[in-house]
């Protein structure tokens, strides 16, 4: 429930600290004096729309803080630790309003988006006006609402699942039967490719290793051919060996003429004859060891050739014709399979619709039991609320074609607010007091089910009086034993029958020309002279605190 609100700097409140207790607590006080500041301002800490006109004026931001006791399984600790914020102890929403119209938000002074802060505090807070019955425009809160009455929420939780494994198992079919057909249609392309790459049979990696080896016989090539022809300048017809050689005789039989004058020449030209045969030998030698085989070459070369063109054709790099042969491999056995697998998954989502669709009309006829019930629990609460000639009826509409994690129904309220009149949606047909009594009456029905643990209700007695105004007073303090109920109210009959009181004045600040808004919790003795005035009006008489009296004795 709320325990604490504190606002600072907003509208008309300068400074303003309230505690709040279980029970009914109700807010008065004259037209002007502030009290829808106060919804606006508690409205602004759950994550309501920021208004930088918000700020007092001449300041640059406000703020409100508001303090919640909150059991420790209810599911708003859940969602605060699904978002990674810390549960412990009393939650704490706070909010800036600057005046340039920003907004900061923090829960447990951790900082969240305005949208989670939103979504936080409707698990806490229910804020009803007779022109914001939120609960009665929604119809999926009609159905919500249904649903917590006849204590179904866990049976919903449940179809939720069965509806996501229908959905899943329907959306594996779909486009399994996609891949199926696609693989079907491309069935000759797809055999003829894999018989190809089956016959080209790619390795990985195998496109660098050849053009490696391919650069490698290039070179030896080149190589090769000049100690060729260095072989064939020694071995040839060319070569000086026998022109050296016949030299060599010749000057040798001349030694002989000429003691010591040839000697040297010919040992040098034998030294010359020598190495000559010595390169002759070391040419063919690394000729041979060049290793260079030209039907190698082209081997390599039409290798290349015969991956490459795979590669253009199938639009890949060489790299990935191996990948490309795997899926397509796969594919086809896919294809193969895909028959007995396609009856599997339509087999399995058959049965998964089958499932919901049995949980899903089991629920069906449990809203119509409960939608009975929750109509005779409504109407019973409305001739006391001078609604006795109303009817209120739960129209729930099973539509199968209409499936969703909720279940099959659309449930929507309807009343009848005269005798031979047309019953319509609720929003429709009752009026912004009528409108307001019938959610009294719903809220009452539905105690401590379906609601936010703290409910506020603003001005639902406007326009009526006497005994409408007692009997809304009744049922809401009767609302007030399951949850925290705080009331707005003119009515002096809702006011005498609160817990708490809580008096709203407007007037100038000491020492200054402003005026401020100020709430104070009301005694005994000064509960009744407010209980008289709002009998009475501005001047108070003797017999209205006398009627004072005896509401507050029937309270």
């Amino acid at each position: 429930m709320l325990i604490q609100l504190s606002i600072r700097d907003i509208v008309l409140i300068e400074r303003l600290d309230l505690s709040f207790e279980k029970g009914l607590s109700v807010l008065t006080g004259e037209t002007g004096a502030g009290k829808s500041i106060l919804l606006d301002s508690l409205s602004l800490a759950l994550g309501g729309r920021g208004d930088g006109g918000l700020v007092r004026h001449g300041l640059d931001k406000g703020q409100v803080t508001a303090v919640f006791d909150v059991p420790g399984h209810h599911p708003v600790r859940v969602l605060l630790r699904e978002n990674g914020l810390d549960d412990d102890g009393d939650l704490i929403f706070r909010r800036v309003q600057s005046a340039d119209g920003r907004t900061k938000a923090s829960v447990n002074d951790q900082p969240v988006s305005v949208q989670l802060m939103r979504q936080l505090g409707q698990y806490l807070v229910e804020i009803h006006g007779q022109h914001d019955d939120r609960a009665l425009v929604d119809i999926n809160a009609h159905r919500t609402l249904l649903d917590a009455f006849t204590g179904l929420t866990d049976e919903v939780a449940q179809l939720g699942g069965l509806y996501k494994q229908w959905r899943d198992a329907e959306r594996a079919l779909k486009t399994h039967r996609a891949r199926v057909e696609a693989a079907a249609r491309e069935a000759d392309y797809l055999r003829a490719s894999v018989e190809e790459l089956e016959a080209l049979s790619p390795r990985d990696g195998e496109e660098d290793d050849l053009a490696e080896h391919r650069a490698r016989m290039q070179k030896s090539e080149r190589i090769a051919g000049d100690i060729a022809e260095a072989c064939e300048f020694l071995n040839g017809n060319a070569s000086p060996v026998p022109l050296i050689a016949s030299l060599v005789r010749r000057l040798e039989r001349k030694s002989h003429e000429a003691p010591g004058l040839l000697e040297d020449t010919v040992q040098l030209l034998d030294a010359a004859l020598d190495n000559l045969s010595n390169a002759q030998m070391e040419a063919e030698a690394a000729l041979r060891r060049t290793e260079f085989d030209p039907r190698e070459l082209e081997r390599v070369e039409e290798r290349l050739f015969s991956l490459r063109a795979a590669s253009r054709k199938y639009s890949v790099a060489v790299a990935e014709l191996p990948a490309l042969a795997a899926k397509m491999v796969a594919d086809l056995a896919e294809l193969d399979a895909g028959e007995e697998r396609l009856g599997s998954l339509e087999k399995a989502a058959t049965i998964a619709k089958a499932d919901y669709d049995r949980a899903a009309h089991s629920l069906s006829a449990k809203r119509v039991n409960g939608a009975n019930a929750l109509a005779e629990a409504v109407m019973a609460e409305l001739p006391a609320l001078k609604l006795e000639r109303a009817r209120f009826m739960v129209n729930v509409t099973p539509d199968a074609d209409n499936a969703s994690a909720e279940g099959i129904d659309t449930v929507e309220f309807h009343v009848q607010t005269n005798p031979g009149t047309r019953p319509g949606p609720i929003m429709k047909v009752a009026s912004g007091g009528e409108l307001s009594r019938f959610l009294l009456a719903l809220k009452v029905a539905l105690a401590d089910r379906g609601s936010a643990p703290t409910l506020v209700f603003d001005e639902i007695d406007t326009g009526v009086g006497g005994a409408v105004a007692d009997a809304i007073g009744q049922r809401l303090k009767r609302l007030s034993d399951k949850v925290q109920v705080l009331s707005v109210t003119h009515a002096p009959q809702v006011a005498a029958r609160a817990a708490t009181h809580l008096l709203i004045s407007k007037g100038p600040v000491e020492g200054s020309d402003k005026i401020a808004t100020r709430v104070a919790t009301m005694t005994p003795e000064h509960r009744a002279e407010e209980i008289a005035r709002m009998l009475s009006g501005a001047t108070v008489t003797d017999e209205a605190r006398a009627a004072a009296a005896r509401l507050l004795a029937s309270g």
